[in-house]
């Protein structure tokens, strides 16, 4: 009688998880198919999911006759591949360091990175405005790469994992004749990938998506990243779902592929400082 409660219960569970999410995905989907719609199919009353004359007509406009498209694409890509480097080799070399580095005022350091990680974003968007028009740096790449090169948060992260890095790989390291930096390069970076991996899809997530920092730092329409070009985009072409659709779509399905890529690394690195 237990077991059978149980299992009335698993299917109960089972069945409100799906409806649960068929309603989350329903919205993705609906703007993915209507992505390759005309514009007479997306509007019409009672408009199905499915519809008889689909096409990719919609991303082939976006291509072609819109000349600023593909850079705000190459914008983005360039921005957030080279933030997201950045931010791996910086904070991993940080969360290294406070984990197994003993300097003077280290224990500060970190209480200083854990005060950081409490300060808003957006607190920060007016003095590093400033700061990078006093060095004419505003409207370029350098404006959107260099104030998010590091991320506190991450370093944290990456501390945490270090600390429960076992010591004894790097010990026989040692022995070997390999230097601080042979250790961490050669033995370490290549043990914390899954930690590496999920901090790499957050910040790429993170600059792929950002919209208020080109808002304030680009004034260039060429420049502009994917996401402040889409609300231009949406600007010009007013109501004309099948364009916005298909131009949302692109912003959304690099990161959707990026999680599908390193989603194994993604679900072993949320389990910060795991078995050793």
């Amino acid at each position: 009688m237990l077991n059978r409660n149980k299992k009335i219960a698993r299917v109960i569970a089972y069945v409100l998880l799906s409806i649960y999410a068929v309603i989350t995905i329903y919205p993705f989907l609906w703007a993915f198919l209507a992505s390759f719609k005309p514009y007479s199919d997306i509007v019409q009353s009672g408009s199905p999911l499915f519809s008889g004359h689909m096409s990719l007509d919609n991303y082939r406009y976006i291509f072609t006759q819109d000349p600023m498209f593909p850079h705000w694409i190459y914008n983005s890509l360039f921005i957030a591949t080279v933030g997201t480097a950045l931010n791996i080799l910086f904070n991993s070399m940080g969360g290294y360091a406070l984990a197994r580095l003993h300097f003077p005022g280290r224990r500060t350091l970190f209480m200083v990175v854990l005060v950081c990680i409490m300060v808003p974003t957006q607190i920060l968007l007016i003095p590093n405005y400033l700061i990078m028009k006093a060095f004419g740096i505003l409207d370029t790449y350098n404006a959107m790469i260099l104030p998010s090169a590091i991320n506190f948060a991450y370093i944290f992260m990456m501390r945490q994992f270090f600390i429960t890095f076992p010591r004894e790989l790097e010990e026989s390291a040692q022995l070997d004749g390999l230097g601080r930096l042979g250790i961490f390069f050669r033995i370490v970076v290549p043990m914390a990938k899954s930690s590496i991996a999920t901090q790499g899809i957050f910040v790429f997530l993170g600059f792929w998506n950002d919209f208020m920092r080109p808002l304030l730092y680009i004034t260039t329409e060429s420049k502009y990243t994917l996401t402040l070009g889409l609300q231009s985009f949406q600007t010009q072409h007013g109501t004309q779902w099948n364009y916005i659709m298909a131009a949302a779509m692109i912003t959304i399905l690099p990161i959707i592929f990026l999680y599908i890529l390193l989603n194994k690394y993604f679900m072993t690195g949320m389990r910060i400082g795991g078995e050793k």
